[in-house]
């Protein structure tokens, strides 16, 4: 099996892949959202859109606890609290962003993704609650992978995000 041992316990390959893809998204918004403030770009952008604070509010520690929470011990009371934590951040940010609409005023492609943590959200927790614990840990690293895939989909030219990076 090609796991590697980490604080007493094993982290499969497939996780550490899924939280380095995070790491490297949360650390690319980070960087935008830092040159934006520095250009100017933030303040001259649409940041008085209550749906894109509370998306930005819940997706940006939702980035590094969902990475925290996948490669730290599992089943404690801390686990399971910044567990609820991070679900609850997923889904205020699966929420809002149906109040985001992309450049042609619509919902775009990206928004099936927040369909996809509106119903694994959910799911992962259900799976937990029923002691099937394999598929609540395959379920919570998809979900989390799509997050940061989502992350990275942000900073193309022509998104608010990319503009913040590139401006």
């Amino acid at each position: 099996m090609n796991d590697v041992a980490h604080s007493g316990f094993l982290l499969p390959a497939r996780d550490r892949l899924i939280v380095t893809l995070g790491v490297i998204a949360g650390g690319a918004i980070l960087l935008a959202f830092v040159h934006g403030l520095a250009s100017g770009a933030v303040a001259r952008s649409s940041m008085r859109n209550l749906w894109l604070v509370m998306h930005l509010v819940a997706v940006l520690p939702a980035l590094p606890l969902g990475a925290y929470v996948l490669v730290r011990r599992k089943g404690d009371a801390l686990h399971r609290m910044l567990g609820k934590l991070w679900a609850v951040l997923m889904l205020v940010a699966a929420l809002s962003s149906f109040g985001l609409r992309g450049m042609t005023g619509s919902l775009s492609p990206i928004h099936l993704l927040s369909v996809v943590v509106l119903l694994m959200i959910p799911r992962g927790i259900l799976l937990a609650r029923r002691h099937r614990i394999e598929a609540h840990r395959r379920v919570m690293s998809l979900t989390y992978l799509g997050l940061a895939v989502a992350a990275l989909f942000t900073l193309l030219p022509g998104r608010l995000l990319g503009s913040w990076l590139f401006s």
